[in-house]
């Protein structure tokens, strides 16, 4: 007789090696005992790095050239979610080949366990906000309770090999007996079943706690904190900043719905007491300025709108926002920048690095700030509290540094930023796009009187027209919103008589120097996506 977790040999009547699937089982289960091992130190204890958010930003590090706009475009700002399960499914994956292993020899299970343990642990100490020391007890606890837990299902797994022996051996003793201890190996399985459901089980409960601790410390907008008030204020938003179409893209993103897209998994934790900012590299004296001391100089308030350069075209990785903060020349010309300075570089509190050309900044055409308000409310922690970069004109990837903490003068030969070896280009001005809004793709419209609108940005050069066209026809100039100045992006409408039939709508802008969006498709990779953005919808 055989059980699911042994086999007997027809022709000699021994017992097989156990069957694969518990020892696959029981490698994974001891993976996720140790991921939740991991989340519900980092989540409880600070400086403590989850492990999964560790590997995961090793892997975007390591990422090759084209893979973030792929991931982009595939996941849009759910790109971080996606990555998280990735580093999931195949950490369980490796688990379960482990146990596989263990089936043969548990020491070199336990190798495997403790080699994927170190490269965690290479992960964790590279990141700029873990603790090593931190790092080293989350890996070390983690494995070990790994290894506990991998013993434990391996021997659970072949208990049923003994019960299946013994069931065998009375079996050809007497029929009767057999009969009634064949049921033995059933009993093992379920054993099995029920430890290393419960393990599982549990590892769900006590990660996502651990997780949810985690976030809820690093994402918690910090209570107390003051914005300071702004010495300089645009005018207040008159009704012909907006066009009254529903569902368009209102003029002023709500910081809940404004775009995210970073390299953190994490957002991290700065604690403004004891945060600054430091000015160094090319400069005649180095800088480091406390919150305090940052907000006590002259505050302003300017509506911006950025973009990310992996937005494709008609997509919404765009914004506009008012933003509060303080005059980046105003710091620069506190440290004296050098001449022959050529980039200036924003690095994150956990590495992140932006350049861009220090002549941008410098432009009085432009007014760059260190950004601590959005919205009217102090910087939101998922888009850079307590400061950040806002450079007026150029794709976020090279300039919208979140959670500043250094501001290096350097030349443009001498450093590359983050994404640059990458292949994303070292220069980036944002391109000037129009977006359909309504109708929406696809959309199946009545005849008659159709609002056609969307939004058109060009930061920071504005949009000087707005024109659709319908099948391929001639070009038909839309109404602007009043413009609230060249660095925003401007509302536009048309009205058309919609008739029968399938029709294919493409809108195109024109920008404040007179250069009309380009129809040539290109990929957002290396300064993003070009073409017009065309809809098709049927009308009956």
């Amino acid at each position: 007789m055989t059980s699911d977790l042994v086999a007997t040999s027809p022709a000699s009547g021994s017992a097989s090696r156990p069957r694969r699937w518990p020892f696959f089982v029981a490698g994974a289960v001891a993976v996720a005992v140790a991921i939740a091992v991991g989340e519900i130190v980092a989540g409880l204890v600070i400086g403590a790095p989850s492990l999964v958010v560790s590997v995961g930003t090793l892997l975007i590090d390591l990422q090759p050239a084209g893979a973030k706009d792929v991931v982009v475009s595939l996941f849009g700002t759910n790109d971080k979610l996606a990555l998280n399960i990735l580093v999931l499914v195949v950490a369980l994956a490796v688990g379960g080949w482990l146990g596989l292993v263990a089936r043969a020899s548990f020491v070199r299970a336990a190798i495997g366990f403790v080699v994927f343990g170190a490269i965690a642990l290479f992960a964790s100490v590279r990141m700029p906000t873990s603790s090593a020391t931190l790092s080293v007890v989350t890996v070390v606890l983690a494995v070990g309770a790994a290894l506990m837990t991998l013993q434990l299902l391996a021997e659970a797994a072949r208990t049923g090999q003994v019960g299946g022996m013994v069931a065998t051996a009375m079996g050809r003793a007497k029929r009767a007996k057999r009969l009634e201890t064949a049921t033995m190996p059933n009993w093992d399985r379920r054993r099995f079943l029920v430890l290393s459901g419960s393990l599982a089980a549990g590892s769900v409960v006590v990660g996502s706690i651990g997780r949810a601790l985690l976030q809820g410390a690093h994402e918690q907008q910090p209570a107390g904190v003051a914005l300071p008030g702004s010495s300089l204020t645009p005018a207040p938003l008159t009704p012909d900043t907006s066009l009254p179409v529903p569902g368009i893209t209102p003029i002023v993103m709500p910081n809940e719905r404004f775009y995210r897209i970073d390299t953190a998994l994490i957002v991290p934790r700065v604690d403004v007491a004891t945060w600054s900012v430091k000015v160094t590299g090319m400069v005649e004296r180095e800088v480091s300025l406390t919150y305090a001391q940052l907000v006590a100089l002259p505050v302003f308030e300017q509506y911006v709108t950025i973009a990310c350069v992996s937005n494709e075209v008609g997509g919404n990785l765009v914004g506009n926002a008012l933003w509060r903060g303080v005059h980046l020349r105003e710091v620069l010309a506190m440290a004296g920048v050098k001449a022959g300075a050529t980039q200036i570089v924003g690095r994150s509190v956990d590495g992140f690095t932006v350049g861009f050309p220090t002549e941008w900044a410098m432009d009085p055409a432009r007014e760059p700030m260190i950004a601590i308000g959005m919205n009217g409310d102090p910087l939101p922690v998922e888009h850079g509290y307590p400061a950040r970069l806002i450079i007026p004109g150029l794709y976020g990837y090279v300039s919208a540094t979140k959670w500043l903490a250094e501001i290096e003068l350097t030349t443009l030969e001498a450093f590359d930023a983050y994404w640059v070896p990458l292949g994303w280009a070292k220069k980036a001005p944002i391109l000037t796009q129009a977006r359909i809004d309504v109708p929406r793709n696809g959309a199946g419209l009545t005849t008659g009187p159709v609002a056609v609108a969307g939004v058109a940005w060009a930061p920071d050069r504005g949009v000087s027209k707005v024109e659709i066209r319908i099948d391929g026809g001639a070009w038909q100039q839309a109404t602007l919103s009043t413009s609230i100045s060249k660095a925003t992006w401007v509302q536009w409408r048309v009205g058309w008589d919609a008739t029968p039939g399938e029709h294919k709508i493409e809108v195109q802008a024109t920008d404040g120097t007179g250069v009309v969006q380009t129809d040539e498709v290109s990929p957002p990779i290396p300064d993003g996506a070009r073409g017009h953005h065309t809809i098709t919808v049927r009308v009956g």
